[in-house]
């Protein structure tokens, strides 16, 4: 189906005979599948019911019989769940606790009117069973108030009972509209505004129209669950038979009545589960409505080795005005921590380095105080975790900054701090004592290294940390006359509702290829603005003649189209040039501001190139501001050029640029 996988076994003998190897091994089994949670007991030695197979990744045997075959053996199945949102609440509260902070009122008794209306809000990034987009649409129509609400929503959003989210809306908000196919059942129903939502409620029904017991109600919800049509059919006629002589009622309504209560027992929650995950969904909403900072610095806690899952929730941070400050060797934590409401970030998040490893950083930094230069830092931490891979991984993120503020320098001497480091430690552990005494050990000259421009700095940080940690690439963009034309990540739901075009700009995140209905393929691509993260459709003509624009890092601006599918917006890519190819706008100017030490030469020569080198887009002036005496100099360049997104990044490319921005003439 993919023509370039082809193309790659006709070129390539190494893939050819990868993939006959391949197609050799494919349909046997890998491996034997255990239950993530599931737990078999039995009434005496499980070797007298079913085979077992000892896995080695487990301490527990198996059972050789899968979850059907062991009920049907005589076991007992139970699933013992471990939810790490649990953990998230456990390390918030510990957080506030440090902080001499008192958790607040209705933290227990679930009658926190702000929680609710951050659930109202569909803010939810973060909150249990209430994250996800099509979760936060129905949030935002349903609008809970109560924890009852909160139970009914966890349970309604599901196959077959999502169906009715419309009429329990309706229901909510106008209780005149709700209707009942027999006035007995109000009473069952009345909760849940006249819709079946759970199998509590369908067992009532059984028993209030066709006069069930509770255990021939139970299991007639165990009939339906299962779809069994042989015992679907005879409860069925139970069912009508009941109803005739106990309500009666004819076998059409009774029919109607059944068929209902058949939809929903198939997919509905017990009441009981959806509360206790009500009550989760209601204290990490108190959490985040109340203790912000510590409800992210603990979820960012527990998704550390994830890097997407941490830049959304860096982006969420940003949204509600929580500073997330920068990791540090001096002032981080291996874990992420609280400082006064903000959060400081991890030093074991960074990619490359290793929580173990931070924790020794952290370890050395407690036992021989803060560090004083990257020579101390090599001395004393421990070279058989801290490789050179972490040094310039902890360069690259800026971990560096409170002992060498030139990250490039930093990165540049991670080989010779690894082999001082491995020095120190061999020192440490040879248990022999120098002939001459402990001599202080010679000063290390660092190697010399042109500071990163702009760009540089925020392309390896993207590299170390997973996304813009200090800054945006296209923060320049925010400025000026420009910002009129782009519409943010954050803006885009508003403006869409009134546009059917948008012009939107992002560096690539992620794209993700899927095979489409009708043939071909189709992506889902995520990108960054200085807003936020968004995503955008794009089909498989775009996909096919965009695919090498769409790669990973890249700067792009998309023409954005815009759909309404039932109130709800849709957005897919019409369009999407590389920034540095694209025309700014109607501009004839370009400003560049630079700090008192950017190097005059590497402006000068970035000018030189971009007067040769030809550009399709509009020409113009450029001019450099720089600091003198407290002042503003504006140096206006001779001659005429480009004035497009490549001449900006070709600027912010030179260190010492600190913003460059479009102007109108």
């Amino acid at each position: 189906m993919e023509p370039k996988l082809e193309e790659a076994i006709e070129e390539d003998e190494a893939v050819a005979s990868l993939f006959e190897t391949a197609q050799q091994l494919e349909g046997l089994y890998r491996n034997a599948s255990t239950h993530a949670a599931g737990i078999v007991i039995g009434d005496r030695p499980l070797v007298e019911l079913v085979g077992l197979y000892r896995d080695p990744r487990s301490d527990i045997p198996a059972s050789q019989f899968n979850m059907k075959w062991a009920e049907a053996a005589g076991l007992v199945k139970f699933d013992f769940l471990g939810l790490k949102t649990l953990t998230v609440i456990q390390r918030a509260l510990q957080f506030i606790a440090k902080e001499g902070r008192e958790i607040g009122l209705h933290w227990e008794d679930f009658q926190d009117q702000a929680s609710y209306e951050l659930m109202a809000s569909g803010y939810t990034l973060g909150v249990f069973q209430l994250e996800g987009q099509g979760m936060r649409d129905t949030l935002k129509k349903v609008r809970p108030a109560s924890i009852e609400d909160v139970i009914a929503i966890i349970s309604l959003y599901r196959p077959g009972p999502m169906d009715n989210i419309p009429v329990y809306v309706e229901g909510k908000n106008d209780p005149a509209s709700v209707k009942y196919q027999h006035p007995d059942l109000k009473p069952v129903l009345e909760a849940t505004y006249g819709v079946p939502v759970y199998q509590e409620q369908v067992m009532q029904m059984a028993q209030v129209i066709a006069g069930y017991s509770l255990g021939e109600a139970d299991l007639l919800r165990r009939a339906m669950g299962k779809k069994n049509v042989a015992e679907m059919n005879a409860q069925r006629a139970r069912f009508c038979a009941g109803a005739a002589e106990l309500k009666g009622v004819g076998k059409a309504l009774a029919d109607e009545i059944f068929d209902t209560m058949e939809k929903f027992a198939g997919y509905g929650f017990n009441k009981s589960h959806a509360a206790a995950y009500a009550m989760i969904a209601y204290q990490t909403a108190f959490l985040k409505a109340h203790h912000p900072g510590e409800f992210l610095a603990a979820s960012m806690s527990l998704e550390a080795g994830n890097t997407d899952k941490l830049g959304v929730f860096f982006q969420e941070a940003r949204r509600m005005g929580i500073e997330v400050r920068p990791p540090d060797v001096n002032l981080s934590c291996a874990d992420f921590t609280v400082e006064e409401g903000a959060i400081r970030y991890a030093l074991g998040a960074i990619k490359g380095v290793g929580k173990p490893a931070m924790l020794s950083v952290e370890q050395a930094r407690a036992t021989g105080g803060e560090f004083l230069d990257l020579q101390d830092f090599a001395e004393r931490i421990d070279a058989r975790l801290v490789n050179r891979r972490c040094f310039e991984a902890l360069a690259k993120a800026g971990a560096f900054h409170s002992v060498e503020s030139n990250r490039a320098r930093a990165c540049a001497a991670a080989a010779m701090l690894s082999a001082i480091a491995t020095s120190a430690e061999e020192q440490r552990t040879s248990n022999q004592v120098s002939l001459f005494g402990d001599q202080p050990a010679q000063k290390l000259r660092l190697p010399d290294a042109v500071p990163w421009g702009e760009s540089d700095k925020l392309d390896n940080e993207l590299t170390s940390v997973g996304f813009f940690l200090s800054g945006h690439p296209l923060d320049d963009l925010l400025t000026g006359v420009m910002r009129k034309r782009i519409t943010l990540a954050v803006e885009r739901e508003i403006i869409g509702r009134e546009k059917q075009f948008l012009d939107m700009i992002g560096v690539v995140r992620s794209r993700i290829e899927k095979p489409s209905k009708a043939g071909g393929k189709f992506a889902i691509v995520t990108l960054s603005d200085p807003s936020g993260e968004y995503e955008l459709f794009v089909n498989d003509e775009l996909l096919q003649t965009a695919r090498d624009i769409l790669d990973v890092g890249e700067r792009v601006i998309c023409r954005v189209r815009v759909r309404k599918v039932d109130e709800e917006l849709r957005f897919s890519m019409d369009g999407v040039k590389k920034l540095a190819q694209a025309s700014i706008g109607a501009h004839e100017t370009l400003l560049v501001r630079l700090s008192a030490d950017a190097p005059l030469d590497h402006v000068a020569k970035v000018a030189k190139g971009l007067q040769k080198s030809p550009s399709q887009n509009a020409l113009g002036e450029i001019h450099i501001e720089i600091p003198v005496e407290g002042k503003v100099v504006t140096i206006i360049l001779e001659g005429r050029y480009p004035v497009d997104f490549g001449a900006m990044s070709a600027f912010k490319s030179v260190p010492g640029v600190d913003q460059v921005r479009p102007a109108a003439a």
